[in-house]
């Protein structure tokens, strides 16, 4: 009998801090969690806070000519990219963690974000508009925040994360939030790891 595949899991954290960081600590609980329950897994990480190129002139010139007429300069402009595309188009599940900065994303997870909305690649235009082209994965954002509660009128994060992941194709998300796990002797962090425990019971193993 052969052994089934290995589940692939990309694990994105945007935290700016390492120490002590909540998203850090809840996406790590998470892929590992997802290994336990499917008992076979590959986990694939990137860390945005290393350093990642903001879009520039030289990048959307390079990414709007077509592929067959891209000079050498082009391509190695569009390298990095190509290397983030390829590991998400790779992935089953993509596990990030998010916190929130002044009610939005890290600037580094725009910038992720920025790097693999490339058209004909992870979307395509159609005659009805955009349609996303990274089908059958799922998604888990771990968002902590300090004083902003998920799903308020303060979050602008979740709904911006949903809204550029169903874009991009990938329309089935789950959120963990984490309010005030830094300050509240780590209620809100036993609160959202249970979550992760529930949200993983649920998830069909493989056969």
């Amino acid at each position: 009998m052969a052994d089934k595949p290995a589940l692939r899991i990309l694990e994105i954290n945007a935290a700016a801090r390492y120490d002590g960081s909540i998203s850090r600590k809840l996406a790590a609980d998470l892929s590992n969690a997802l290994a336990d329950r499917f008992g076979n897994a590959d986990v694939k990480r990137r860390d945005l806070a290393k350093g990642l190129p903001f879009i520039d002139e030289e990048w959307v010139t390079a990414n709007s000519t077509p592929e067959e007429e891209r000079s050498e300069h082009h391509r190695k402009t569009l390298s990095y990219s190509d290397e983030l595309v390829a590991e998400l188009q790779d992935a089953d599940v993509l596990v990030i963690g998010a916190p929130i900065y002044n009610f939005s994303v890290p600037a580094v997870l725009k910038a992720w974000i920025d790097m693999v909305a490339r058209a004909r690649l992870t979307f395509r235009y159609t005659e009805t508009g955009p349609k996303g082209l990274l089908t059958g994965k799922k998604a888990y954002v771990v968002v902590p925040s300090g004083g902003v509660p998920v799903g308020s009128e303060m979050d602008f994060a979740t709904p911006y994360l949903r809204h550029a992941l169903a874009f991009i194709g990938i329309t089935e998300v789950e959120f963990v939030g984490a309010q005030g796990a830094d300050r509240d002797g780590g209620q809100a962090l036993d609160a959202a790891r249970a979550y992760i425990a529930e949200l993983i019971h649920l998830a069909p193993k493989a056969a």
